[in-house]
């Protein structure tokens, strides 16, 4: 049973996650903060495409989308990626993970939004759920920062994870989701985790948090996201993701400081099992924990929601961070 904010009662017996999205039959699983952020929805996506339900993947882009065929383009700031699609950029998180799918039968197009403010990425969401049917939205963060507020010591890069947040936050849909993957990761951006925990704890108290779930070593979901990580780091040599490149190295077991790229070699990577754990939230609820939310509700650009949360964060007294205790 579901309330209002997309969560609910729920028991031991049966994960949250999938207790939450177990009437919806049509869901976007969408990577919140542009780049890769789209591949920590595949396991997720796998595991749902397994039960009969229709999964649709969605992704804030990097990628110079204006260099693709004009007839990718639904409407003026939704294009439909599928494995033909091709752009002179290097980096296309989102055609790689298309050609990827479509190798192994699944499901194959990926929809790619450009960088937008919170009206015009709303218009964009709006034009999917109506074009597709969509009863459930999750949005998925590779790493935590979407979970943070706003008087953290550190927001880490919270300028799409907030605008996505944001855009989905004023939808009317049934389920709206929050789920992150990669737990610590955001440490390279600045971010302390005891805030995040203490953010999880506010949000449970609310009953907002749907807890925390791991993704099994040897499921079909781990081997299938390890082999398209993979897929992603050769197609992409010059950057491949730091962010799932540690998430892969935690669901196959690995501890440490496991260097995959020399894009991390001057940094000791803590590589472990916490970064292999979606940790999912309601979205309502996140979104009303967020302290500047409305500052950035009626952006139309990417280089207003810039602004305006630098124009926040100058007004306010961070929390003192803390170091993890154990």
């Amino acid at each position: 049973m579901l309330d209002h904010h997309g969560v609910g009662i729920f028991s031991l017996s049966i994960p949250p996650l999938f207790a939450a999205l177990g009437s919806s039959r049509n869901v976007l699983i969408a990577g919140a903060g542009g780049g890769f952020d789209v591949y920590a929805g595949l396991p997720l996506a796998v595991a749902l495409w397994n039960s009969g339900v229709r999964v649709h993947l969605a992704n804030l882009s990097f990628s110079e989308l204006e260099l693709i065929d004009r007839d990718a383009w639904m409407t003026e700031h939704v294009a439909a990626i599928s494995p033909e699609t091709t752009s002179p950029d290097w980096y296309f998180p989102e055609g790689t993970l298309a050609r990827w799918l479509a190798v192994h039968d699944l499901p194959s197009t990926v929809y790619a939004f450009p960088p937008l403010g919170v009206q015009t990425l709303r218009e964009a969401y709006r034009h999917l759920i109506d074009s597709l049917g969509i009863d459930a939205i999750v949005l998925v963060d590779g790493g935590t920062d979407i979970l943070l507020r706003g008087d953290e010591s550190n927001l880490g890069t919270p300028v799409e994870d907030i605008t996505s947040l944001g855009a989905v936050a004023g939808l009317d849909v049934p389920v709206k989701l929050v789920t992150c993957l990669g737990f610590g990761i955001d440490a390279f951006d600045g971010v302390n985790h005891v805030q995040v925990l203490e953010n999880i704890a506010a949000l449970d108290r609310e009953g907002g948090y749907l807890g925390a779930l791991s993704i099994p070593n040897a499921s079909r979901e781990a081997m299938l996201y390890r082999d398209a990580v993979a897929d992603a780091q050769v197609a992409t040599p010059a950057r491949p993701s730091i962010v799932h490149g540690q998430i892969e190295a935690a669901t196959r077991g690995a501890f440490g400081d496991v260097q995959f790229s020399r894009r991390t070699s001057g940094s000791a990577l803590f590589v472990n099992p916490l970064m292999a754990i979606y940790f999912t939230v309601g979205l309502d609820k996140l979104a009303a924990r967020c302290l500047y939310l409305d500052r950035i509700e009626n952006t139309i650009g990417r280089r207003q929601v810039i602004s305006r949360i630098e124009a926040y964060r100058n007004e306010v007294s961070p929390r003192i961070p803390r170091a993890f205790p154990h």
